[in-house]
């Protein structure tokens, strides 16, 4: 079993940001130095006046911290992004993480990024595909002309190729179902995101394995798997700590309008002891491990990326739950 970190990079309006750089350096330290596999970031735009760090800079800091694991965005709004762009960037953070670089992508959902960005939501999938494979094509041959319905390009050349032979991975993020059998096809594994339930994850699996069998792919390897995750000393102690600042996350989630796509029973709108069943792995090493082991045993994941602060969460207690976490991972 491989354990991630999901990095919390965004921080409530008036928080001093340099203090935040160096606790999100020292997560990754503690991470590696504790067995951890891989680390990841999300990507937004405009959040204010929630404060956020964009991703791929902030990842080329890490980099250094995450030696020899795997690192990426958790994910890119690839659709509003342009592909060359994307595949330039992977390429250079492919050689900066020594050929561990994974690019993780989604379609994304807010409407004011698009609007910024001079993107409109109703292009998102014919964006997505044609661009991912745009990146593959950029990252793989000399020079390439193409004219599509989105992209144009006349006999171009990246600035260099990616580290890895064939690129970095591209992991698809997905939530609805008519996305996650596209996810099949696109990406080399689903990114599974943080919202769904361990009983709808099963459903979910099942139509994402078919989808992959039914376009002639192999099967995906890793299926990595996003929860939200505190260890405490105890139960009550990994609760009480736990309950604010994830509460806070998820309010800012359900402002967003992010459980829009959601089914009812899913929505963020529940209280926290309801809605933390099933989609959160919170408590002490024993009740943790358990957890884990019952995703394993009921989903057969192998790859799970935590997240593992949230605005108020102290760093301390940050560190602590990572130390515990590694230790769990490591008997399993």
């Amino acid at each position: 079993m491989k354990v991630g970190i999901y990095l919390a990079t965004q921080f409530t309006p008036g928080t001093p940001l340099g203090p935040q750089v160096d606790n999100l350096v020292e997560q990754v330290r503690v991470a590696r130095a504790n067995g951890f596999a891989s680390v990841w970031a999300a990507q937004h735009f405009i959040t204010a006046p929630v404060q956020m760090f964009q991703t791929v800079p902030l990842l080329a800091r890490l980099a250094p911290e995450a030696a020899g694991m795997q690192i990426g965005p958790n994910i890119l709004v690839f659709p509003a992004l342009e592909p060359v762009m994307v595949a330039e960037e992977s390429a250079t953070m492919d050689w900066l993480s020594d050929g561990n670089y994974v690019l993780g992508v989604g379609l994304g959902y807010r409407g004011e990024e698009f609007g910024a960005l001079g993107r409109s939501l109703d292009e998102r999938v014919g964006r997505m595909r044609e661009g991912l494979d745009l990146v593959r094509r950029l990252w793989t041959e000399d020079r390439i002309t193409h004219h599509g319905k989105h992209f144009h390009l006349d006999d171009v050349g990246l600035s260099l190729k990616p580290k890895q032979p064939k690129g970095p991975p591209v992991w698809v993020a997905a939530v609805v179902e008519k996305a996650i059998e596209r996810a099949a096809v696109l990406g080399d594994e689903w990114l599974i995101t943080f919202y769904p339930t361990i009983t709808a994850l099963e459903g979910q699996l099942k139509l994402y394995r078919t989808a992959r069998a039914a376009a002639g792919l192999p099967p995906a390897t890793d299926y990595p798997l996003c929860r939200e995750c505190y260890v405490g000393p105890d139960m009550a102690a990994a609760l009480a700590a736990a309950e604010g600042p994830l509460k806070y996350k998820y309010a800012a989630y359900a402002s967003w309008g992010q459980d829009k796509i959601l089914a009812h029973e899913d929505r963020f709108d529940q209280p926290f002891g309801d809605f933390r069943t099933d989609r959160f792995i919170i408590g002490d090493e024993a009740a943790v491990r358990d957890e884990l082991q019952r995703y394993r045993d009921r989903l057969g994941v192998e790859h799970f990326i935590m997240r593992m602060q949230w605005p108020g969460l102290d760093q301390d207690l940050v560190l602590k739950s990572i130390e515990r976490l590694g230790r769990i991972a490591a008997t399993l």
